[in-house]
């Protein structure tokens, strides 16, 4: 079958992908940006990437008239300002272009939406799903609450507050109820009812076998870590205060963080159904779903991570157009030393960050990523989604990944932290073995110069520092 898979580059995207090509499909990519999605170990001839936005409909006209299916992946929920809108917009606008088309089925993933009280969150995936039934192509809607699997916000989220925090303060929202479903029965589920036309133009609740409130889903999550945790449930906690807690004390952003919450005071409660049963889908309990995904971890297997999506300027703007430093009204601080051992230092370049740190002084990278939080930024507990390779569009930290190529030794990286200005950090290997470090900063007005000479002394010993140990042998 040919088949458009939208949000290619997305959580769900990313690891929907390799199994289509595995089942024999031929898969279209529809992404805003190329460089952010790498096919190169897929076959040439079943797979293609064309840039699109479905906020432009002009750029629809590039997609494939001849597809025999798509899937509607596209999510917009950790992003800010007004996303309902956004969403609803997209969704008309690829129900127009799909109407162009010869395909017969169309599968969207949307959140639960069974309680008459809705959050703002689950209101918009509601409205996607009325637009898009709109469409002449059958419509297939999946219904997913709690997603579990390495990588995934719910899961990190989980993972950040029953590693970090030994004794819990709690809202009250924890009590909410909710039927948590693993990533890989997911796939199983978007897989599993291509082609299958008594799915078409229903919808169906996807979940997996626990119903559990949020309590006690973190109280599982530290069974399965070996962890004793004590959980104190308060009334005191407002949305707004739920959200500062859920932001400073784990990996996600404030935005996302807001809508979390928004969604996590409602009860999020399937409508049982025997698809699972018709599609040969064995569910997988919630514990055994955190065990899996810690072998993707352990394993250097994560395949997305939720941060992949985050939206902002970078991918906005497209990650081409931050691949050129700029050489003009910018200040610059260049080092560079010979590697004692080429292989090793390319090694940790590319390795560099997250749980492996930045070799030199990692208390103050720390600090730094704290006051990032504190001032709304992302800050340093996104980590790094493999510990030995980065791609292009990759989160690192408080960095985003622009360029990253190990054959030609150079490793881009562009700063998120909140700045007076633009930073870029680059290392590439010349070919006689010396390591070149190059910060690179365009300030804006006067502020971000005087920033730049504050942190001039830490440069010094910090970029210093971190060459060596990349150098050393």
């Amino acid at each position: 079958m040919k088949i458009l898979l939208t949000g290619a580059t997305g959580y769900i995207g990313k690891r929907l992908l390799p199994v289509l090509l595995e089942m024999g499909h031929e898969v279209t990519c529809m992404v805003r940006d190329a460089a952010r999605l790498d096919i190169k170990e897929f076959k040439k001839e079943q797979v293609s990437v064309i840039e699109a936005d479905l906020m432009k409909p002009e750029t629809l006209r590039n997609l494939p008239k001849d597809i025999d299916a798509a899937y509607y992946l596209v999510h917009s929920m950790s992003t800010s300002g007004d996303f309902s809108d956004t969403e609803r917009k997209s969704a008309e606008n690829f129900t127009r272009y799909l109407d162009t088309t010869q395909a017969k089925q169309l599968i969207y993933l949307s959140g639960i939406v069974n309680n008459r009280e809705l959050s703002k969150h689950l209101e918009s995936r509601k409205a996607v799903e009325e637009a898009l039934k709109q469409a002449k192509t059958p419509t297939t809607t999946l219904r997913a609450g709690i997603i579990i699997g390495s990588g995934s916000a719910s899961f990190e989220i989980i993972r950040d507050l029953v590693e970090k925090l030994p004794v819990m303060v709690a809202p009250k929202w924890l009590k909410t109820k909710c039927q948590p479903i693993a990533i890989r029965n997911v796939i199983q589920f978007l897989t599993g009812v291509l082609e299958k036309e008594d799915t078409c133009n229903r919808h169906f609740d996807i979940y997996g076998p626990d119903l559990l409130t949020y309590k006690q889903m973190l109280e599982q999550f530290a069974e399965v870590r070996k962890l004793k945790r004590k959980i104190i449930i308060v009334p005191v906690f407002t949305p707004k205060l739920s959200s500062y807690w859920l932001y400073f004390v784990t990996s996600t952003s404030y935005d996302l963080a807001k809508n979390l919450v928004d969604s996590m005071k409602i009860d999020v409660i399937p409508e049982e159904n025997n698809l699972h049963k018709l599609l040969n889908i064995e569910l997988i309990p919630y514990k055994k779903a955190i065990d899996m995904a810690f072998e993707k971890i352990e394993q250097n297997l994560v395949l997305s991570s939720w941060n992949d999506t985050a939206s902002n300027r970078i991918f906005q703007n497209g990650l081409a157009a931050h691949i050129e430093v700029p050489k003009f009204g910018v200040l610059t601080d260049k080092q560079e030393m010979k590697a004692e051992n080429i292989e090793k230092a390319v090694n940790r370049i590319f390795s560099i960050g997250g749980h492996n740190g930045w070799y030199y002084a990692d208390w103050l990278w720390d600090f730094r990523g704290f006051l990032d939080r504190l001032f709304g930024g992302v800050g340093t507990r996104r980590g790094r989604k493999n510990a030995n390779s980065a791609k292009p569009g990759d989160a690192l930290d408080f960095w985003r990944v622009i360029l990253s190529d190990p054959h030609q030794k150079r490793l881009l990286l562009y700063a998120e932290m909140k700045l007076p200005g633009e930073a870029w950090l680059e290392f590439c290997i010349d070919q006689k073995g010396t390591v070149h470090q190059t910060a690179t900063f365009r300030p804006l007005g006067i502020p971000g110069r005087l920033y730049w000479i504050s942190m001039l002394p830490f440069h010094y010993f910090i970029f210093r520092g971190m060459l060596k140990k990349i150098t050393a042998a």
